[in-house]
C-alpha cells in the first residue's frame, strides 16, 4: 500500500481546481507502530516549506496546542564581495549523463529514499550543512558523468539550482511558492578526482552566502512576468512552455533542495509524533535528477528523484552510494 501511495504521488498531481491542490493518504504498515502520511502537492501552487506549514498546522490542531513560531532563517545583512560562479554566465552547463533506463521506459519519475547521518562540522567553520550537501551533490554528478563517459565531463561547468526561503515559519507564513531560486556554479577543474574538499567547502560557502544575500523575487523574475495578469491563462501557459524549450540548454545541471532541520515538533496528540520527514522535488527534464533533503532527530533524510527516461533503478542506487561517500568526505572527521 505504501509503494502504491508513493507511486501515485509521483504520477498523479492533485488538480489545480482543488483548494489547496493537495492530496493526503494515510498508510498503515502491518506489524509497524504508527502510520505513514503521504502528502502530494501541485508544485505550481505550493512548495515544500508551505506544505510543511500545512502539516504543522494540522498537527497543532490534533495536538490541541500551539507551537511558538520558529524565526525566519538568518541571512547576511549586506552582500558579501564574493565570486558567485566561476563559470561564464552564458556557458552551457553540463547535463546529467544518461544511465540505463531500460527498454520501453515510460515517462515519469522514480524515487529512492535514504537515511544518513548529518555530516559533522567543527565549531567556527565558515560553511554550513547546506554547503556540505552542495559539495557532495556537485562531486556526485561530476563522478557520475565521468563514469558514464559523458563528452566534456572534465570541461563543462556544473550549475546547481538551490531554493532559498526567507519566510517566517509561524502560522502567518505565506502559503504558496515563496522560494527564491539561485544557481551555484562549479568549474569543471574544481571537481576533478582528488580535489581539495576543505578548500571547495570554503569556496562554496562564499558563493552561497553571496547568493542568499541578493534580493530576488520568488521563483525568479521570469516567474513574476509569467504570473502577472497581463495575458489570459492559456496564453501564459503557451509562453511558459515555449520559454522552457528555448532555455533548455542553459537549464541548471541539477537541483538541490535542502529543507534543513524541520522546525516543527509535528505532534499529532494521541496519534503521536512524526519520526522522519522526506521531501521530493520534481525531476523535470532536461535536469532529470533532483536531490532533496531534510533532517529530524539528528538524521538526514535524502530523497533522490529521477526521470525514468534518463536513469534506471540501478542507476539510482549507484548515485545514492556516490552521494553517501562524498557527503562523508565533507565531514570534519575526514576533511
Amino acid at each position: 500500500a505504501l509503494d502504491r501511495a508513493r507511486a501515485r504521488a509521483l504520477d498523479q498531481a492533485p488538480p489545480l481546481t482543488a483548494s489547496p491542490p493537495l492530496r493526503l493518504e494515510v498508510v498503515e504498515e502491518p506489524g509497524t507502530e504508527g502510520c505513514v502520511l503521504v502528502f502530494t502537492v501541485h508544485h505550481t501552487a505550493l512548495d515544500g516549506p508551505a506544505c510543511m506549514r500545512l502539516a504543522a498546522t494540522a498537527a497543532e490542531i490534533y495536538g490541541a496546542h500551539r507551537v511558538p513560531p520558529a524565526p525566519a532563517p538568518a541571512r547576511p545583512a549586506s552582500e558579501p564581495q564574493a565570486e558567485e560562479s566561476p563559470a561564464a554566465p552564458l556557458a552551457r552547463p553540463a547535463r546529467i549523463a544518461a544511465g540505463s533506463p531500460g527498454p520501453g521506459a515510460v515517462p515519469g519519475n522514480s524515487l529512492l529514499l535514504a537515511e544518513l547521518p548529518v555530516p559533522r562540522r567543527e565549531s567556527g567553520v565558515p560553511y554550513t550543512v547546506n554547503d556540505q550537501l552542495m559539495v557532495a551533490t556537485a562531486l556526485t554528478v561530476a563522478d557520475w558523468n565521468r563514469a558514464q563517459g559523458a563528452p566534456g565531463a572534465d570541461r563543462r561547468p556544473l550549475r546547481i539550482t538551490m531554493p532559498v526561503d526567507d519566510r517566517t515559519r509561524g502560522p502567518e507564513m505565506p502559503i504558496g511558492n515563496g522560494t527564491r531560486l539561485v544557481e551555484v556554479g562549479f568549474a569543471a577543474s574544481e571537481l576533478l578526482p582528488g580535489t581539495d574538499v576543505a578548500a571547495l567547502l570554503r569556496t562554496t560557502a562564499e558563493r552561497t552566502r553571496a547568493l542568499k544575500a541578493r534580493p530576488r523575487p520568488p521563483l525568479g523574475r521570469s516567474a513574476s512576468l509569467l504570473t502577472a495578469p497581463l495575458l489570459p491563462v492559456a496564453a501564459r501557459a503557451a509562453v511558459t512552455r515555449g520559454l522552457r524549450v528555448l532555455a533548455g540548454p542553459w537549464t541548471s545541471t541539477t537541483l538541490l533542495s535542502n529543507i534543513g532541520r524541520v522546525p516543527y515538533p509535528l505532534d499529532f496528540g494521541e496519534a503521536g509524533r512524526a519520526t522522519a520527514v522526506w521531501f521530493s522535488a520534481p525531476a523535470r527534464m532536461p535536469r532529470g535528477l533532483t536531490f532533496t533533503t531534510a533532517s529530524t532527530g539528528g538524521r538526514l533524510h535524502l530523497a533522490l528523484r529521477w526521470s525514468r527516461t534518463l536513469l534506471g533503478d540501478e542507476d539510482g542506487v549507484r548515485l545514492r552510494e556516490m552521494f553517501t561517500r562524498h557527503l562523508a568526505s565533507t565531514s570534519s572527521e575526514t576533511v
